[in-house]
């Protein structure tokens, strides 16, 4: 049964995959795809942590984290969109410019290539306890909620409004469906294609935000621990929709908090680690066989004259 308390939960894992899921959706609809949510992610998190001990304020941390990841979006659309480059081979390249910058910066500025743990980090807002106490299950769910929680599930409706009633989202589309006929018809594929990055930018940055700064409040090196590879498997399992990708990083987060629960049978850790992962898996599996299905050309019956 799902008690408030497992949804609670649920939701906190949800979070950043369901933001970095949202990113690369957004990038996939204009036929990018997009491995660099992993790298912004974790700039975010440096980041994030970074202003926020030094200025003791969790809004110029949440800056921060989306500058930094914003920057990181246009690097990589620079590199990619800009110069030509293959998309997977720069966004490895990103993610991997994250890592080693984040271990360059702990060693020379803090001196601790470890992690940064501030002693006192300022908190994010969230949902005060018992304010939602007349809502049934959803109300336990929902408090204590960091105010990133609540934008990442608001920004599944308004990606939904963004790609299908705005012109820059009818335009977004064209230009991941065909792009030769999309600039036939006047659309600026590379503007559309930098923006579509750009706001995966900042998606990743309050995915990385979240990480940091909701329940933690230290970075420690490679803690996006592969969040954004399952984001962007969340968003092919989901078809690149806004509704079935956060569907599915629901379930991902699901498993998630299923294998937290398991550390109370005394579960090996190993398995409590690789629940989402598994999840990942099996669903990037189920996507290719529906694929596949729908590639499939349909059998020739003889018709009988």
């Amino acid at each position: 049964m799902l008690t408030a308390q497992l949804l609670n939960s649920t939701l906190v894992q949800t979070t950043p995959l369901l933001l970095c899921a949202l990113a690369a959706l957004i990038t996939s609809r204009a036929n990018i795809l997009n491995v660099a949510v992993e790298g912004m992610a974790l700039a975010a998190a440096f980041a994030a942590i970074a202003v926020g001990q030094a200025t003791d304020s969790s809004a110029l941390g949440l800056l921060a984290a989306l500058f930094a990841a914003t920057a990181m979006a246009f690097l990589f659309g620079a590199v990619a969109i800009g110069l030509g480059a293959d998309f997977i081979v720069a966004g490895l390249g990103l993610n991997i410019l994250a890592d080693g910058g984040a271990l360059f910066l702990l060693e020379e500025v803090y001196q601790d290539p470890g992690g940064l743990r501030p002693d006192q980090f300022p908190d994010l807002w969230r949902v005060p306890a018992n304010a939602l106490s007349n809502l049934p299950l959803l109300g336990g769910a929902l408090e204590g909620q960091s105010a990133i929680a609540l934008a990442a599930f608001a920004a599944v409706p308004l990606c939904a409004v963004f790609l299908y009633r705005t012109p820059v989202g009818y335009a977004l589309r064209a230009v991941g469906e065909d792009e030769a006929a999309a600039a036939a018809a006047g659309i600026r594929a590379a503007r559309i294609k930098m923006l579509a990055v750009l706001i995966s930018g900042v998606l990743s940055g309050l995915a990385g935000a979240q990480l940091a700064m909701d329940r933690l409040h230290f970075f420690l090196p490679d803690m996006t621990s592969g969040r954004g590879f399952i984001g962007l498997s969340a968003a092919l399992f989901g078809g690149a929709e806004p509704w079935p990708t956060a569907g599915a990083a629901f379930l991902f987060g699901l498993a998630g908090a299923l294998g937290d629960r398991l550390q109370s049978f005394q579960a090996p850790s190993e398995f409590v680690l690789m629940a989402p992962y598994v999840a990942a898996l099996l669903a990037l599996t189920i996507a290719r066989w529906r694929a596949a299905r729908r590639a499939k050309p349909a059998p020739i019956r003889n018709r009988q004259t």
